[in-house]
């Protein structure tokens, strides 16, 4: 197929062509075109491996790191003797930012100028390029029709777009007062060549916008069908739409609506019965105090505005309706503290000093730490004396001492933050509601066929071994529903492949977003924007760098003075606002790509019980969020990109949308296993390595495994990347561990806990929880220890681009990246892991008031009483239509 190129004729500005050696002047030029700043518009490619020039503090400090130097110089290239006409020189002999630099230097500050001719160069009458003319004149009603002339250039029939095979087409307007045809992506109008829609007829896209913003799409298809009509333009305007791209996969019916509906109440039910009977206790003790009937109790109304959330001050855990309240200082105390002192077995929350000291560079690489970091202390220690704190004889409690944050001298009192009686009316309703209708028929239907399935484990004696892995198109299925259901319920992770096939393609680079953030912003939160703070994994700590330098690293990987790869992660970016705020497009995109949206729609998932809550109330932040880090297919052992060992409170699916492939050259290589053995010598010196294992010093790189999934003796571990398979390997190496091994792990973790590094590379020296700590990630070594010690393997698998992997509540997992990895998240509330939500709430009141993971984010039960009133309310409406 041949397709037109639109050119246009400018006016410019003398020399048409500039001499061999010119790279400092042409820089010049573009700095005084522009005022004295740097071309705006300009993305440099460098091609060195970046250094590592940011300085590491603890993670709450925050230190300035060096700016980013500036874009890597332009490389001329002398044009050739032979070709003298100006197009030819910027589009045949000019690389793409030299050329995009040129026509720049000759567009600044002109002014609009009358053109007075129209020129077109075709040859041939193909159908389809007079549809490309018929569609550009339609773009230009007051321009006269286009004319053809011989033609120096044809595209060939391969739809190949270099210089030597383009056909182009010299287009103008006449008259006074034209406006020239712009560029739908950069609204430039001084582009010389563009390619028309021939769909909408309306848009364009520049050739230079076309190489550097859609790579992967030939000139020849945007002259088919341009990005706009394929509804993934990543221009500055379309990335700040919302509602250009239906979220929804499917409508639901009222009838499959009233089976959900009927679901959820009767699986919440035993939850909010729960609720009604720690509040009536409560009130029988209050009863107690004041020596009346517990009918003839009234509770006084908490004063909390409904944008403000609730918390115990001793726990920390959200106060959903019921509490006690001192009237002199405004104490809180939530009913589980309440009854914990009348038993006199009251949690004391006592602050722990997690300390550990920067020994320096040189010690995270196996060397001797700093002299003056052998006098601090490396053991956290509590920080708060314990103090008593008892209820009265008859069940009264007075306020806490002030040594704990109360004021130690008023009865607390009972107060309600629900409507009166809520919780007794919602619990009759939902009980008539079961009476009254059945769901065992509705939820018990039998699925037949088979099912797609993906290895992951090798356990003996379970079934259990194997994950659910559908495919996006065949997830609208009934079947597959309520195979994922079926799955879901028994707290297994899911894997669904190729969600990004069922979305329109929108461009998830990490450059793209980065431009959709930083155009639309105050010259103020632009700046900001230009630096970010990353996690370097070899200390976890905190590091500022400037966004460009880090997203170069992010393509061409980064690395210390040693060579060792520096691996630096952001999480939860952009963290200024909202994702769905910053970027509406892209949010939309990833809503698009959910599979099983009845459940992890953030917005209207019908089984999501985060969505029941009200518009009137704070909501817990569950996403969409955005990981960007760093990657490379060795495991380090010290350093590596990995999120470590830890637990959700909620349910999640994480996505993989983008990657890029760092791959170590061979004078690195020697480097990082010369580093390995000294880090080896030095685990050894400090004792970090069991007796048994002091011969062993086979660096990790080098043990074999297999992913061989007919494969059924021994340990099964996949994600090790052996030289030469770099093709077949995924991006994310994922272990999810299930919840009836959470015991033994905890246990093999403390028991090895000395063996493991956390902050500065330096020891684990204090273990809370094993897992809320998030201090561990199990390398390979721990993961066969493990195994051979306790029985126990997780789920491991490789996450290829594409996929969505659910992550049930109470499943521990870590994940390492193999390669440069994007992925988008977003958290979601099943009705079948409430139960797990529960738990973990509890756990994490126990822990250390400053904790990392304290606070009760979720509200799991303001969600459950919320949820059951708003499926009564949906039940009722559409049974009474």
């Amino acid at each position: 197929m041949a397709v037109m190129f639109v050119k246009q004729e400018l006016p410019i500005r003398e020399p048409q062509r500039a001499p061999r050696n010119s790279k400092r002047k042409i820089q010049q030029r573009v700095k005084e075109e522009n005022g004295g700043d740097d071309d705006p518009d300009y993305v440099d490619s460098p091609s060195r491996r970046g250094k590592s020039s940011v300085k590491k503090t603890k993670v709450t400090q925050e230190v300035k790191s060096s700016q980013a130097g500036r874009p890597s110089t332009l490389r001329w290239n002398p044009p050739n003797k032979e070709r003298d006409t100006e197009d030819e020189l910027v589009m045949t002999e000019w690389t793409e930012s030299e050329a995009m630099v040129l026509m720049k230097i000759k567009s600044r500050k002109r002014k609009t100028e009358n053109l007075d001719a129209v020129t077109t160069k075709k040859t041939g009458s193909s159908d389809r390029e007079e549809k490309i003319f018929k569609s550009v004149n339609s773009m230009n009603p007051s321009s006269p029709s286009l004319t053809s002339t011989s033609s120096d250039s044809v595209l060939g029939s391969d739809g190949n777009s270099n210089c030597s095979s383009r056909r182009r087409a010299a287009m103008t307007k006449k008259g006074n007062g034209g406006d020239r045809l712009k560029c739908h992506q950069c609204m430039r109008s001084d582009r010389r060549i563009v390619v028309p829609c021939t769909k909408c007829k309306s848009k364009l896209y520049c050739i230079q916008c076309i190489k550097q913003w859609y790579p992967n799409i030939s000139e020849v298809e945007i002259a088919e069908l341009c990005p706009f009509c394929r509804r993934n333009c990543n221009c500055n305007l379309c990335l700040h739409s919302s509602g250009m791209v239906k979220t929804a996969k499917t409508d639901i019916s009222d009838g499959e609506k009233v089976q959900h509906l009927l679901y959820l109440i009767k699986t919440l039910f035993p939850y909010l019965k729960q609720i009604y009977e720690e509040q009536t206790q409560e009130i029988e003790v209050e009863a107690n105090i004041q020596g009346i009937p517990s009918s003839g109790i009234t509770i006084p109304v908490s004063s909390c505005p409904s944008d403000e959330r609730v918390y115990c001050n001793h726990c920390a855990t959200s106060i959903v309706d019921l509490h006690r309240s001192c009237p002199k200082c405004c104490y809180e105390l939530c009913l589980s503290c309440c009854k914990e002192i009348r038993k006199g077995n009251l949690l004391r929350h006592t602050a722990v000093d997690f300390q550990y000291v920067e020994r320096g560079f040189d010690y995270m690489h196996g060397e001797d730490p700093l002299p003056e970091s052998y006098y601090m202390g490396t053991v956290g220690h509590d920080v708060e004396p314990l103090t008593e704190w008892n209820a009265n004889k008859d069940g009264s409690i007075i306020c806490a001492p002030k040594e704990m944050g109360g004021c130690g001298g008023s009865l607390l009192q009972l107060k309600h933050i629900l409507p009166e009686d809520r919780i007794l009316d919602l619990k009759e309703r939902a009980e008539q509601v079961m009476m009254k209708f059945g769901t065992e028929q509705a939820r018990n239907r039998s699925t037949n066929g088979s099912e797609m399935v993906k290895r992951a484990s090798s356990r003996e004696g379970t079934d259990d071994n194997y994950l659910y892995c559908p495919a996006s198109h065949d997830i609208l299925k009934e079947e597959e529903f309520l195979n994922f259901q079926r799955h879901w319920a028994k707290g297994e992770p899911v894997i669904v492949c190729n969600v990004l096939e069922q979305t329109t393609g929108l461009s998830w680079e990490p450059m793209v977003m980065w431009r959709a953030l930083c155009e639309n912003m105050d010259s103020k939160m632009s700046l900001k924007m230009s630096e970010v703070k990353a996690e370097e994994c070899l200390s976890s700590c905190q590091v500022d760098i400037s966004t460009r330098q880090f997203f170069k690293g992010y393509t061409e990987g980064r690395s210390y003075d040693n060579l060792w790869p520096e691996m630096l992660k952001l999480k939860d970016w952009p963290p200024s606002d909202k994702f769905e705020n910053l970027l509406p497009r892209h949010c939309d995109e990833f809503i698009s790509a959910l599979p099983f949206q009845e459940y992890t729609d953030p917005r209207a998932g019908f089984l999501n019980l985060a969505v029941k809550l009200p518009n009137t109330i704070l909501k817990p932040d569950l996403g969409p969020k955005t990981y960007i880090a760093y990657g490379i297919a060795e495991e380090l052992g010290r350093g590596d990109s990995v999120t470590k060992l830890h637990c959700d409170m909620s349910d999640a699916v994480n996505i993989l949308t983008h990657t890029a492939e760092v791959v170590l050259d061979d004078n690195q290589r020697l480097a990082v296993e010369r580093l390995k053995k000294k880090h080896r010598a030095q685990d050894k010196r400090e004792n970090l390595v069991p007796p048994c294992q002091q011969e062993e010093d086979l660096p990790i790189s080098r043990i074999t495994v297999t992913e061989n999934e007919d494969e059924e003796e021994g340990p099964y571990f996949p994600g090790f990347l052996p030289p030469g398979k770099t093709e077949k390997t995924g991006s994310a190496l994922w272990d999810i561990f299930r919840r009836e091994d959470v015991p033994k792990l905890q246990d093999y973790l403390r028991k090895h806990s000395k063996e493991f590094r956390h902050v500065f590379c330096s020891p684990v020296n204090r273990v809370v929880h094993p897992i809320h700590d998030q201090s561990f990630y199990l390398t390979l070594e721990h993961k066969k220890k493990l195994k051979e010690e306790y029985g126990i393997e997780p789920w491991t698998f490789e996450q290829r681009i594409g996929e969505a992997v659910f992550i049930p509540a109470g499943c521990p997992h870590q994940v390492r990246n193999l390669k440069s990895c994007t992925k988008v998240a977003v958290d979601f509330v099943s009705p079948e892991n409430i139960h797990e939500c529960i738990r973990l709430t509890e756990e994490f009141r126990q822990l250390p008031k400053n904790h990392r993971v304290r606070e009760d984010k979720l509200e799991i039960k303001k969600m459950i009483v919320y949820a059951v009133a708003q499926s009564l309310k949906d039940f009722y409406l559409l049974a009474s239509g």
